[in-house]
């Protein structure tokens, strides 16, 4: 068995020998958390059918993982600081391979739930782990090409999630797709053990264990009015997770100035490079995995496509990932981070309104441009931006830098899913009622609205039905894949402005060079290491 990596890199006296070893290890650690979201669309069907699942359940299937998975990064990425960052990589990965264990086992809806949210828990402690680690052991001269390979993993996870998925539903269970997480986290895990050294911040004080706990009520409780609200209506469980949300976060704020040691320095929102990225993040990913969802619903609900068809298809996106990344390293060195994050931001933009030209007579070919141009947007903008919020931390505050970034991330991709997926739903109740509204008993019609794999269900009934037919079900299914149609242009509107607006305000917020330089002379209060930009080189 290989030699453990035993030295620590704060004891190294040059960079580690093997760190492209172990970058390839934080890759993979990234990969599994990632898939464990996107392969679960194609899974969905499956689970819904064999569980009986219910509309509020798949959701919370779903979510149960994001919830914890967003709101403790925070906390978990500054426990990693202060013990140690490849220790919280393999705790992580044990946690999140019990979860997936559960997860192929059991058989009830709970339980399942419960799952996804130690799933989500493990990878809360993964994640920002990974991006701390990558820091930690790569030379600046080195780190924002390194930060592009996680970028592109992340990218790479999206669409490979779909695709061995849907390999696997080819021949077994749903509960598949959850074991297959399993060997890859032992890998990971006997990879961390051998290639990834260990680290851990040498100068940090004591954990502001208030200020974790106020971090998990805020973004907690924000995900959750997010994901409830919209889908199920605002009522008392919604309205009051929003007060909460609020509450906590003006509480968290107040808290972490008059801190001595806070979890995160709030003052360093005034540095526009940090705060500039965090809402390139946050927006990107927003209309991204927003734009995602609804079309590969739409590959398999209108089109018909099964697991593992729907999967190839997304493939175009990840290639065009590593395009976007490798155009990036070439020309952020020479054009600087802004013009890439802006650049990225508004094709991504172009692609999400791509999709207001979809109808019921659409194929994969008109989604096709869509997913190149996101996923060359993904590789373009969103490891500069990235690179660029990890740079602002000091080396005693990796963990939590990874768990700000992270945080944004799930916390637009959220917001993405939840708010475009209701007003999809809307717009689809609203279309499906107006064309078919007196034409069903009304069970069948709440039914039918419910969402669209309800409404071709209720198609194969009536078509068994004496007393409706083939002709009565087809013209049922013509009516739920135009109002779904509808709906996805409907939505890609709504988010392609948003994703606008997004792209506006992060370019009135980024300085360019001259100002970045001029604005870290002006925040005395945040220290030279956590207000410098990243150091991007050019190796060509």
């Amino acid at each position: 068995m290989p030699s453990l990596a035993n030295t620590p890199v704060e004891k190294m006296a040059g960079p580690y020998a093997r760190r492209w070893w172990a970058l390839l290890v934080l890759c993979l650690s990234l990969l599994i958390v990632v898939m464990a979201n996107t392969s679960l669309i194609v899974a969905a069907p499956g689970m819904t059918k064999d569980l009986g699942l219910s509309s509020s359940d798949l959701q919370w299937v779903i979510d149960g993982y994001t919830v914890p998975y967003a709101a403790l990064m925070l906390l978990l990425g500054s426990i990693g600081d202060k013990y140690s960052r490849r220790g919280a990589l393999v705790a992580g990965l044990v946690i999140f391979a019990g979860g997936s264990v559960m997860g192929s086992l059991v058989h009830q809806t709970g339980l399942v739930i419960t799952a996804r949210a130690i799933m989500g828990v493990g990878a809360a402690v993964v994640m920002p782990a990974t991006l701390s680690l990558l820091v930690a052991i790569f030379p600046g001269s080195e780190r924002a090409k390194a930060i592009t390979a996680w970028t592109a993993t992340s990218g790479l996870a999206i669409a490979v999630g779909p695709l061995v998925a849907g390999y696997l539903l080819g021949d077994h269970a749903w509960g598949s797709t959850f074991l297959i997480n399993v060997p890859i986290a032992v890998a990971a895990v006997i990879g961390a053990l051998t290639l990834v050294p260990p680290s851990r911040a040498a100068t940090m004080g004591r954990i502001d264990y208030v200020g974790g706990l106020l971090s998990i009520v805020s973004v907690g409780s924000l995900v959750y009015a997010t994901i409830e609200g919209p889908h199920f209506g605002w009522g008392a469980g919604p309205i009051a997770a929003a007060v909460v949300a609020g509450l906590g976060l003006v509480a968290f704020v107040a808290w972490e100035l008059r801190h001595p040691h806070p979890m995160l320095d709030v003052r360093r929102f005034r540095l526009r490079p940090f705060s500039g990225s965090m809402l390139a993040v946050l927006f990107f990913f927003f209309g991204t995995f927003g734009a995602i969802y609804y079309a590969t619903q739409f590959l398999q609900f209108v089109l018909g496509y099964d697991a593992l068809e729907t999967g190839v298809r997304l493939l175009p996106l990840a290639g065009a990932v590593f395009v976007g990344a490798a155009i990036t390293g070439r020309l952020t060195p020479k054009l600087g981070m802004k013009p890439m994050v802006a650049a990225g931001m508004a094709i991504g933009t172009f692609g999400v309104f791509l999709l207001t030209q979809i109808d019921k007579n659409s194929t994969y070919t008109d989604f096709l441009p869509t997913m190149a141009l996101l996923g060359f947007a993904i590789g373009l903008s969103v490891s500069p931006a990235t690179d660029t919020i990890m740079g602002s931390f000091p080396e005693s505050e990796l963990g939590v830098g990874g768990g700000a970034n992270d945080t944004a991330l799930e916390l637009g991709g959220s917001l993405g899913i939840a708010i475009l997926g209701s007003l999809l739903g809307t717009a689809y109740r609203d279309k499906l009622t107006e064309m078919i509204g007196g034409h069903l008993p009304a069970a069948a019609l709440d039914t039918a609205k419910d969402s669209v794999g309800g409404g071709l269900a209720v198609a194969e009934e009536v078509a068994k039905n004496p007393t409706g037919g083939a002709r009565q079900a087809q013209a049922l299914v013509d009516a739920v894949h135009e109002s779904f149609a509808h709906g996805v242009a409907r939505t890609s509107l709504i988010g392609g402005i948003i994703m606008a607006a997004g792209t506006l305000i992060v370019l009135a917020v980024l300085p360019g060079r001259r100002t970045a330089g001029e604005s870290r002379t002006a925040e005395p209060s945040v220290s030279v290491e956590a207000s410098r930009e990243p150091e991007f080189t050019d190796s060509h």
